[in-house]
């Protein structure tokens, strides 16, 4: 694979990441940067200089002194504006140099003076130096205000509206600057100057250089004092998405055997419609809240936003839309208990044949199974199959499972409460669900000291799309804690630094993220498989 076929996750990463990954010492997240706006630099630079070659050098220094000076910049989502400063500094400090020592004509003529160079090579050479040259006798004669959109639209594949982006401009302003551009330029140069500066672009060598240049100089100061808690803040940014994708998957799969196991218990058309009904509920909810997650982080950073009051208002609505996820989610639990019991009561007095079989008796053994061995009066393992009825108490034991299972050291069910808890709703010292309160709680949205899920709020909160915390809150989406935060869009004290990133505590969790992939996965899909195949072995 070629050094700059980037992966997906880095040329689909924002600003505000890419500079957290490129402080931890990753060159090519840096190298990302440099791709992403090195036209924009070096039309800016050819723009005040008027030479190709020292436009690039000049733009080249510009991203070198960016790698160096990385950790002072206080807000990376500011990177485009930094780097157009440090730019703007650079052709400052070259054009008193050439005011000083004019002798770019010299220093051209040396490079030229190569043995071995055929006669075909110089003149190409020298046809592209008089072409270069009469260009810029043309552009030099325009204002910078419509030169520079004008570079840059050639350069842009002709996009006006990249090009307004790039200058930040509106796209009117864009187009009428771009059209006085054009009606200043002589009208024989036009095809000649358009062609030119199409060919001028700067390319993958120019990327290679900033690279060659800065592959001897180590990440910036501010790296080697975050040491590995800013490089795991970069991971994380991959991490969090991995751990949301692999939550969702066990979660299928969770949903596909408690489907298969409700369908297994149904006995009549009804109950069957009904058991199709409540999953689909339960997934269009958790769909409606993804998409609208990543709708609100989309337009907090894409809008050109850039003052607090309007990222704080999205970053509320972020966190009324977890609220109400986990409110919406605990009326469709009660509402589920209720409408399966009153459907099931309701179908054995008006479909008394379908429930001729053993298996349906009321207070048949099928129905559960409850371990001989007890310890403090408490059965080892308890766990019912058949489908909720009125009356029906929830699974007790050391071991529990079913629609409501309370166990002594682990329950599995749609309401779980255990020290280790896994359902629909958890409550635990450590929990896993959809909604999980605990200690440590794990799930789309997690309640807890520690939270760690798609949604976190707790004391410390790790969220994939949001997280609120006390002292810390990391996401690679929205950020609240009253101490520390780190993400795009992020509200702390400290905010997207080394104290932030100490304060996180993000080694110790980056040492032990595997095994909580791993426990995530056991926790979550071994128990709904091993109740569906019960169930089916029971009461199909």
């Amino acid at each position: 694979m070629s050094l700059f076929s980037k992966r997906n996750s880095i040329t689909e990463t924002n600003d505000a990441n890419l500079v957290m990954l490129s402080l931890g010492g990753d060159r090519e997240a840096f190298c990302e940067i440099v791709s992403r706006y090195q036209n924009l630099l070096c039309s800016l630079a050819y723009s005040s200089v008027g030479d190709i070659k020292y436009s690039e050098d000049i733009s080249q220094e510009a991203f070198v002194e960016a790698w160096k000076k990385l950790d002072t910049l206080k807000d990376p989502e500011k990177l485009k504006a930094w780097l157009c400063g440090i730019l703007r500094f650079k052709i400052s400090r070259y054009r008193r140099k050439e005011n000083t020592q004019p002798t770019k004509a010299a220093s051209s003529f040396e490079e030229h003076d190569v043995p071995n160079s055929d006669n075909d090579k110089m003149e190409d050479t020298v046809i592209r130096e008089q072409e270069q040259a009469l260009l810029w006798q043309t552009l030099d004669k325009m204002d910078g205000t419509y030169r520079e959109p004008l570079i840059l639209f050639y350069r842009e594949q002709q996009s006006v509206e990249r090009v307004a982006a790039e200058l930040d401009l509106s796209v009117d302003t864009t187009k009428q600057r771009l059209s006085r551009g054009r009606k200043l330029l002589k009208r024989a140069m036009i095809s000649f100057v358009e062609e030119t500066l199409t060919k001028s672009k700067p390319g993958v060598g120019f990327t290679a250089g900033v690279l060659a240049a800065i592959s001897s100089i180590a990440p910036p100061a501010k790296a080697a004092v975050i040491g590995t808690g800013v490089t795991k803040a970069g991971t994380f940014i991959k991490l969090g998405t991995l751990l949301t994708f692999l939550a969702a998957f066990s979660g299928v799969i969770s949903t596909f055997f408690g489907l298969r196991a409700s369908l297994d218990q149904s006995r009549t058309q009804r109950e069957r419609q009904n058991a199709y009904k409540v999953v689909a509920m339960f997934m269009l909810t958790a769909l409606i809240y993804v998409f609208g997650m990543f709708t609100l982080k989309y337009f907090a950073l894409n809008n050109n936003i850039h003052n607090d009051v309007s990222l704080q208002i999205y970053a509320i609505a972020s966190q009324l839309m977890v609220l109400t996820f986990v409110a919406t989610y605990l009326f469709l639990v009660y509402r589920m208990f209720k409408q399966t019991q009153n459907i099931r009561t309701e179908e054995r007095i008006f479909n008394p044949q379908a429930f001729q079989h053993q298996a349906d008796q009321i207070g048949s053994k099928k129905h559960e199974y409850q371990s001989k061995i007890s310890l403090l009066g408490t059965p080892l393992f308890h766990f019912k199959f058949g489908m909720l009825e009125k009356g029906d108490k929830p699974a007790i034991g050391w071991i529990a499972g079913g629609s409501k299972a309370y166990g002594l050291l682990f329950a599995w069910g749609g309401v779980a409460i255990a020290p280790i808890s896994v359902g629909i709703i958890s409550v635990g010292i450590i929990s896993v669900g959809a909604v999980g309160f605990g200690i440590l709680a794990i799930g789309t949205v997690a309640i807890g000291i520690i939270g760690f899920g798609a949604s976190a709020i707790g004391y410390k909160a790790y969220g994939s799309l949001s997280a609120l915390g006390w002292e810390s809150a990391f996401s690679n989406g929205f950020s609240i804690a009253k101490d520390a935060a780190l993400g795009p869009v992020a509200f702390a004290d400290q905010i997207n630094n080394e104290l932030a990133a100490n304060i996180s505590n993000l080694t110790l969790l980056g040492q032990s993220h595997q095994w909580i992939m791993a426990f995530i996965a056991i926790v979550v899909i071994i128990p709904s498989i091993f109740h569906s195949y019960k169930v089916r072995q029971r009461m199909k």
